[in-house]
């Protein structure tokens, strides 16, 4: 009683004072309330928000995050700290675990490198946000899949939204005649452009595919599964991201291979057997690629075929003029590297005038090195490169063994879905990178997280 009339009170001085961004105090202080007494429903308002999340530049202070995902995450992580550091009692067989070790490691190069970096203060903050990344959506979110019940709502709340979001932008696609060039920025505010979308969106959808034909549960969710998986489908078509496209295939192929049980031996064969064609052959396919001159394009068979044009399509090539200044700074530091965050501050002085693309630009305003292992390179040296690829390893690998040792084969299914949608991410991870990102980092440290869980806990 004494609460609701201090609140009410607090509303009629506001609107008095008519200062209404303060409007949103009484949600700031629930929010705050929840935090404290049901830190659950918290995590799910932020699974739920994460798609429709909305990035915000302060003004003045020139700092920006995501509303209103960013806050609460810090907040949390706080929280989780506090708790840790008062009670001292975290699960100690998900702390342990391989993955677990790999991801503290990192956490503490890139601590190291964003001292060492070239921009401390833009380190920090790519530091920061890093840190409540993997704190919320793999620490925290791992106890939260100890009720089997809150793993399938996990999956939903986040599913419900994206498929909203791709409503969103296929209506308004639709006003611009479905166009390439109109499908890049379609999907604001909610994501920045069409890449990080279709990304996304390759990730969710082996999670759909195994709602709608695989998992055991009444009509009316495979009903609801199939017209969630026909949404997204529909949109990382029209979303023209070409690398969704092949990460989707590729995932399609590993979870093949892992549903057949392909033997490890055969399967490193295979690897060794697939590079090896590629160095042997690697000039006739220069040759090939340099032939091609097929440029992205309305015509969704174009758009396929100007995946390897390297030699007209200016966004193959903005990207090797990108990765080529990233190995160049590596050359310059090659052990910590300029710093996390950095790249798209220092990369200009490392491009050469006859790589430079009619994309280009020196003002630093045109994005990081799009990919999530070149990046690491120039940022925190060979280690940061390292850890990287021992975490895909680890990753794929206690995937496929947890996969194999699952007795419920509705467990067998998740964990081979969410396996399939960290592998769209990883592979994606070769032409851009997008961790940076609450809305892809949700998915690949909270699929990470239940791979881990469930290798500690639910196999045989």
């Amino acid at each position: 009683m004494g609460a609701g009339l201090f609140m009410a009170l607090l509303n009629v001085l506001i609107i008095i004072s008519e200062v209404y961004w303060m409007l949103l105090l009484p949600f700031a202080f629930l929010i705050l309330a929840l935090v404290f007494l049901a830190l659950d429903k918290v995590l799910y308002f932020i699974i739920f928000s994460t798609p429709l999340s909305i990035f915000y530049l302060h003004p003045d202070l020139h700092v920006g995050f995501t509303l209103p995902t960013e806050p609460l995450l810090f907040g949390i992580m706080l929280l989780f700290f506090a708790k840790l550091i008062y009670k001292g009692n975290f699960d100690l067989k998900i702390v342990k675990h391989p993955i677990s070790l790999v991801l503290i490691a990192s956490l503490f190069w890139m601590l190291v490198t964003t001292v060492t970096s070239e921009m401390p203060l833009v380190s920090f903050k790519n530091f920061l946000a890093r840190l409540w990344f993997i704190t919320v959506f793999f620490y925290f979110m791992s106890q939260l899949f100890k009720d089997p019940k809150r793993v399938y709502l996990f999956f939903w709340l986040y599913l419900i939204p994206l498929s909203a979001v791709v409503i969103y932008t296929i209506v308004v696609h639709a006003q611009w005649g479905f166009t390439k060039d109109a499908s890049v920025w379609v999907m604001f505010p909610f994501f920045k452009e069409h890449t990080s979308y279709g990304a996304v969106l390759a990730m969710y959808i082996p999670i759909a595919i195994a709602f709608t034909f695989f998992i055991k549960w009444n009509l009316n969710k495979k009903f609801l599964a199939g017209t969630l998986l026909t949404i997204l489908f529909l949109g990382v078509i029209l979303s023209y991201t070409r690398a969704a496209w092949v990460s989707l295939v590729a995932a399609g192929l590993a979870g093949l291979m892992i549903w057949m049980r392909l033997r490890r031996e055969i399967f490193y064969l295979m690897i060794i057997a697939f590079f090896g064609v590629l160095f042997y052959f690697r000039g006739d396919i220069q040759k090939k690629f340099e032939k091609n001159d097929t440029t992205s394009s309305d015509n969704l068979t174009e758009h396929v075929e100007s995946i390897s044009n390297i030699s007209t399509d200016a966004s193959n090539m903005e990207r090797i003029n990108r990765w080529k200044s990233a190995f160049r700074m590596f050359e310059q530091r090659p052990i910590f590297g300029y710093g996390p965050g950095t790249y798209m501050f220092v990369y200009a002085p490392f491009q050469k005038p006859s790589e430079k693309t009619i994309i280009s630009t020196n003002a630093g305003d045109m994005g990081n090195a799009h990919s999530e292992y070149i990046g690491p390179l120039a940022e925190q040296g060979v280690l940061g490169l390292v850890l990287v690829l021992l975490l895909v390893f680890y990753t794929v690998l206690t995937g496929i063994k947890t996969y194999h040792k699952l007795n419920d084969p509705n467990e067998r299914v998740l964990v081979l879905a969410s396996l399939m949608g960290i592998i769209t991410y990883w592979t994606h991870g070769f032409l851009n990178n997008f961790l940076d990102m609450d809305k892809a980092s949700l998915p690949v440290w909270g699929f990470t997280a239940l791979i881990v869980y469930f290798d500690q806990y639910r196999k045989k």
